[in-house]
């Protein structure tokens, strides 16, 4: 079984959507047997290259939200991520900026067979070590953390070789009814808008995994009752 997640690198309601969705498919008595698979959805692209900002500024400029709204908001979503184990999860003190050159990356670490160590390292990265992954050395950092060849990761990124994937990416969730993110499709026939908890995902993925492994009965002469009474085999 499947579970696509579309997710933007800065987000927080993705990182920890990111995280509710890996604490379902470890419940899950078949999670073994469940991939998991990362995609983009920038929507940072209004943001300059090159540059950063502070939360509290990136609140004010495209929200209008003041400082108290700004901590309440963001502060909102650290509880509920420590609430759930997910710690240190900084939002607040924490920069903002154009993020298209990261899920590039990401998508050559996916092309490299990294896709789910990728997207894990870059949000441990930007929400737990509140480290920058906008720049090409923040990211070839993140390259060499995940054991990819420095030299093929700086010409992906110099080139934009992976820049139209990225696009096409966040097309297809969108012909799929995605209007942000996070976005999750589990099995190709549920779509799961926004940071769901994780009980909810993991009952969604237990009702997938029956819609395709159906209970087959077992032919047996054991004692049965029906709508015309309670047969009894000569040997009960």
């Amino acid at each position: 079984m499947k579970v696509d997640i579309w997710s933007e690198v800065t987000c927080p309601w993705c990182g920890l959507g990111h995280h509710r969705v890996e604490r379902a498919v470890e419940r899950f008595e078949h999670g073994n047997q469940v991939e998991v698979v990362h995609h983009s959805f920038p929507i940072s692209g209004s943001f300059p290259e090159g540059r950063t900002f502070s939360t509290r500024e990136a609140l004010l400029r495209r929200y209008g939200m003041d400082g108290s709204q700004a901590e309440a908001a963001t502060m909102r979503v650290e509880a509920l991520a420590e609430r759930e184990g997910l710690t240190p999860y900084r939002v607040l003190d924490n920069q903002v900026g154009n993020t298209d050159l990261a899920h590039e990356f990401l998508a050559h670490a996916s092309a490299q067979g990294k896709n789910r160590a990728a997207w894990d390292a870059i949000f441990r990265t930007y929400f737990g070590k509140a480290e920058p992954v906008f720049l090409l050395k923040d990211l070839l950092k993140l390259a060499d953390e995940l054991g990819l060849d420095r030299d093929q990761t700086r010409q992906a990124l110099d080139q934009r070789r992976y820049r139209q994937q990225v696009q096409d990416d966040a097309r297809r969730a969108q012909r799929l009814g995605a209007n942000g993110a996070p976005f999750i499709v589990i099995d190709g026939r549920y779509a799961v808008p926004g940071a769901q908890d994780s009980d909810t995902l993991f009952d969604l993925l237990r009702t997938a995994w029956a819609d395709t492994h159906p209970t087959a009965p077992v032919a047996c002469d054991a004692p049965v009752c029906g709508p015309d009474g309670c047969a009894v085999p000569e040997h009960a």
